[in-house]
């Protein structure tokens, strides 16, 4: 329901407690309940709901206190006669506790908590002030205080959410940031990009780092959003048990993964097993439908770079029959021949088209021989 649906309902209700004169002279008659119903309704709260005893954040209950008090101060303005205002201050809280990561189921059930203290603080005073027909006053009051809880709760949810998405676009945008930074190569004499670094614990000492680019074994499905999407999940899942960090994006339809752990405990330890040793194992358990290249273990942020030209040209060899290829384990001779390939080519003496010919035409006699000599 939209949120001026429930604005309307919420100044509709006040109506019938116009004319039956409770507002706006309930006024004095809650403020004598005032600091008595505060502490009932922390009671109630921390009682029912044990996500704000658990939370370790410091500021959690001192917060739900300040909350709690702006309810029973609107509470007593709308009361005493004021107009139903946007409840800013919900919307506020709402983004704190979104930001904190805060359960919104937890704010929503402190709401249906208080809700049960509130309305009976309200009753009573309602009663006390007019104390002729109370069951109409009672019903009024009842109505109003419904109305009220549906209110604030509509607008908490609504801005919880519209926070969560923002915070996890601006996180997605730093986390690409981040990725193509370090992916591309960056300036070490640049102190933003240190900075932005050392916040996200890529300068820690050491650290390995191992690149991993991946691929749909049709690489057409990597034109699809959607798709790209489930290989980054599914990469993430693969490696979810291995104590390291991932920080992965898809950058030219093809996924790019930086893995990063501890290389040694100390600089009298001996390092660990090489992390891509350790990562192809799981990454084999994405099954035929995707293709892999892996670099070699990386010494430091600086060396990421030469990292993703290893990974490039492992996946290069990738195949369905061979899915997850190690730079580290591709054929000295291999390599050679795709890294001069295209130099080579072009290079070639103007007789070779005719020994291929002549080998053609000897069935390969020619090149066996000379695959002999060089042997």
């Amino acid at each position: 329901m939209p949120i001026s649906n429930q604005t309307r309902r919420l100044g509709q209700s006040l109506a019938p407690l116009v004319r039956l004169g409770v507002v706006p002279g309930i006024g004095p008659a809650l403020d004598l309940r005032l600091s008595e119903t505060a502490q009932a309704l922390r009671r109630a709260i921390l009682d029912d709901i044990p996500a704000f005893s658990e939370s370790g954040n410091p500021d959690v209950l001192p917060e739900l206190d300040a909350h709690a008090a702006d309810h029973m101060r609107e509470l007593r303005r709308l009361l005493g006669g004021g107009d139903v205002g946007d409840f800013d201050f919900v919307a506020r809280h709402a983004r704190l506790r979104a930001g904190q990561k805060f359960p919104l189921e937890a704010s929503l059930h402190a709401y249906r908590c208080g809700h049960k203290v509130l309305s009976r603080w309200m009753r009573d005073a309602a009663i006390e002030t007019v104390r002729d027909n109370a069951d109409a006053v009672v019903s009024a009051i009842s109505d109003f205080a419904i109305e009220y809880t549906d209110a604030i709760s509509t607008v908490a949810a609504a801005e919880y959410v519209s926070q969560t998405r923002a915070l996890a676009e601006a996180e997605g945008d730093r986390r690409t940031e981040l990725l193509n930074l370090l992916l591309s190569g960056y300036d070490e004499s640049d102190a933003r990009v240190a900075r932005l670094l050392r916040r996200a614990g890529y300068l820690e000492q050491r650290q390995s780092f191992c690149i991993a680019l991946a691929q749909s074994a049709d690489p057409r499905e990597m034109e699809n959003p959607a798709r790209a999407e489930r290989l980054v999940d599914a990469v993430q899942q693969a490696v979810s048990t291995l104590p390291l960090r991932v920080l992965i994006g898809v950058r030219d339809n093809v996924v790019n993964a930086i893995f990063s752990a501890t290389r040694r405990q100390s600089g009298w330890t001996a390092p660990q097993v090489t992390l891509a040793g350790r990562i192809r194992p799981k990454l084999l358990e994405l099954g035929p439908a995707a293709v892999i290249g892996l670099s070699t273990d990386q010494p430091s942020t600086s060396h990421i770079p030469k990292g993703l030209r290893e990974a490039q040209m492992a996946l290069d060899f990738a195949t369905v029959a061979d899915r997850v290829v190690q730079f580290a384990q591709l054929p000295l001779r291999k390599l050679l021949l795709h890294l001069a390939g295209e130099t080579v080519q072009s290079a070639l003496p103007p007789w070779t088209d005719d020994f291929l010919r002549a080998d053609a035409r000897a069935r390969g006699a020619l090149v066996r021989t000379l695959k002999a000599y060089a042997d």
